[in-house]
């Protein structure tokens, strides 16, 4: 488990455990030539792909940020997927319960983002965590409501649309700060709303990037996914990101890096990972 102090906050990297994509649709139109020299594929061209939260101790809050997988795939989605389920298992080993979360953030509504938002119980949907106030993008919400057909697949109702429902969801436009040192900005490219969360204490920075820079083999402006609905949005907005992050010496943390949770990448394409 990678922890580290943030100023006065206290930063861990808590894992839903891995699960598996194509190699071709995790890295685009990069050749496997290239990108199978930074990951191994298996026989079937699958890559392990982690499924990495940020649990958030400001001393006053425990904010969750991302809730992975969850534990509700169908049938056919786990023969595919796989679903390993280790966030609640991993949460409390950093002693933490569900009850103790106050805040949960989503940077969009993708299944491998939010799945632990809710869980099934005695045949209804209810929160993982219970007490959290939960925050996710407008956008992403409206969007997930009428997805496309290429992307359908992506979202699951009942990891959001209960709380959204209920009113223990709050819909973000963007820019918002939830708390005193937590804010998010929205990054397009992945989806056309999904935000970056950005935790700011003592001085310091770091960014839970999300899908915009996955894992540190995706810090290459023109190395994304095929599963970026805008690739060209996904470039201009890693150039944007890199303005800031990379003078200010912010620490990124990737989503889905199953080795390496977070870094700190300079210019010139190299990373110094802490």
């Amino acid at each position: 488990m990678h922890r580290t102090t943030l100023g006065d906050f206290e930063l861990t990297v808590v894992s839903d455990g891995t699960y598996l994509l194509d190699g071709g649709g995790f890295f685009g139109v990069v050749p496997k030539s290239l990108w199978s020299k930074k990951v191994t594929a298996d026989e079937q061209n699958r890559v392990s792909s982690g499924l990495n939260s940020m649990l958030v101790r400001t001393g006053k809050k425990n904010i969750l940020i991302e809730t992975g997988i969850g534990n509700k795939l169908s049938e056919k989605m786990v023969r595919i997927y796989g679903q390993p389920a280790k966030l609640l298992e991993n949460l409390h080993a950093a002693g933490v319960r569900p009850e103790d979360i106050d805040i949960v953030i989503n940077s969009h509504l993708h299944f491998d983002h939010c799945g632990w938002n809710t869980v099934r119980k005695d045949g209804k949907i209810v929160p993982t965590f219970p007490r959290a106030r939960y925050y996710a993008p407008d956008g992403e919400w409206q969007y997930a409501r009428h997805p496309s057909i290429r992307d359908a697949i992506s979202f699951i109702s009942e990891n959001y649309d209960p709380l959204v429902e209920s009113g223990q969801m709050t819909l973000l436009r963007g820019g918002e700060e939830i708390v005193p040192g937590i804010s998010v900005k929205t990054f397009p490219g992945h989806t056309s709303h999904m935000q970056g969360v950005i935790v700011e204490s003592g001085g310091k920075t770091a960014c839970y990037i999300s899908d915009l820079i996955p894992t540190s083999a995706h810090i290459d402006l023109s190395w994304g996914m095929s599963y970026d609905l805008y690739p060209l949005q996904t470039i201009e907005s890693k150039k944007r990101y890199y303005a800031e992050a990379i003078p200010e010496k912010w620490l990124t943390v990737f989503t889905h890096d199953p080795v390496t949770p977070w870094g700190y990448v300079e210019n010139g394409e190299k990373e110094k990972w802490g």
